[in-house]
């Protein structure tokens, strides 16, 4: 898994608290205070691996992960309600947030301060948003049902309503942009093929469905190599699904808790999950053995986020 020094797993939650680990021994390296009045909801890291910036209610806050200092190097002003996801431009120029404000924000990362340059109405509340691996368009799911792809150069954007009376918890795009897929509260996945052509914006069409789990799903993510999906659950599993035929390949299981995030390593051979009983652990996909738990937190864990390189790529 790369550097043994880079590899650094972020993890927060209910307790108002964000802890950096080092994720091949275990050791809680650093804890940062997030805000007294919220849990933390998402966290990423910047693509040069120097700052964590993490979002909650009415917050969002980055870090500085290579100084002493345990305090907020920048707060974003004037966000209103939960800020629900948050990621960058992969040369770290802008950033997006996702919230239940109904709007997903683009902040232009490069001024001092950071300011808010475009904003995309979902007009509902946004669980969830993630950005394609072109870079320019961004998928948003809401809690009406909607799932959204945006074109942030163009200002185009496209929208479906995969199921109605349904919310859509989370959004994926997979690493080499075939597919989008929206997981909602009622345990269904849905899994579009994209295309795109020249530069127009892509294409989304329908190409299969599948209940992943009993009770909500929290969230999914494809794996670097894109062969795999994953999704946690309140159900206390995270299903492993392979994306060839979206069959299941594992479930891990932590009985009678959330599993709020995951994360897979660069190899996708791992995976890193953060639970409702206040442990993240690491997972060998192959084996379906837990073999670290990383213990500190006193209450629920709700986000992660780990960044790994395969060496030589």
């Amino acid at each position: 898994m790369g550097d043994q020094q880079q590899l650094i797993l972020a993890t927060g939650g209910y307790d108002h608290t964000i802890k950096v680990w080092q994720a091949h021994t275990g050791n809680c390296i650093k804890t940062m205070r997030f805000v007294e009045t919220s849990q933390v909801n998402a966290l990423d890291r910047t693509p040069d691996k120097t700052r964590l910036a993490a979002c909650g209610y009415q917050c969002i806050r980055l870090y500085d992960l290579e100084s002493n200092c345990t305090a907020p190097v920048i707060n974003f002003d004037g966000v209103q309600k939960n800020v629900t996801r948050l990621g960058f431009q992969e040369d770290g120029n802008w950033m997006f947030t996702a919230g239940e404000d109904h709007h997903v924000r683009i902040w232009d990362m490069i001024s001092s301060p950071p300011h808010c340059s475009r904003v995309f109405d979902c007009e509902a509340p946004v669980n969830s948003a993630c950005l394609h691996p072109n870079q320019v368009e961004i998928a948003m799911g809401s809690q009406n049902g909607s799932v959204f792809l945006w074109d942030v150069k163009s200002e185009r954007h496209e929208r479906i309503v995969p199921e109605v009376d349904a919310s859509i918890q989370d959004v994926a795009i997979s690493p080499d942009g075939r597919y989008l897929v929206a997981a909602n509260n009622k345990g269904n996945c849905y899994i579009w093929s994209l295309t795109s052509q020249d530069q127009k914006m892509s294409t989304l069409r329908p190409t299969k469905k599948f209940h992943a789990h009993k009770r909500y799903i929290l969230r999914c993510k494809f794996s670097p190599d894109s062969r795999l999906l994953l999704t946690t659950s309140g159900d206390g599993t995270v299903g492993i699904w392979k994306t060839d035929d979206f069959t299941k390949w594992r479930e891990l299981c932590i009985e009678n808790y959330w599993v709020w995030d995951a994360a897979f390593s660069a190899d996708s051979k791992w995976l890193f999950t953060a639970s409702s009983d206040g442990i993240a652990r690491l997972w060998k996909l192959q084996t379906k053995s837990s073999i670290r738990d990383y213990t500190g937190h006193t209450k629920a864990i709700t986000a992660l986020s780990f960044k790994d390189e395969i060496v030589g790529k």
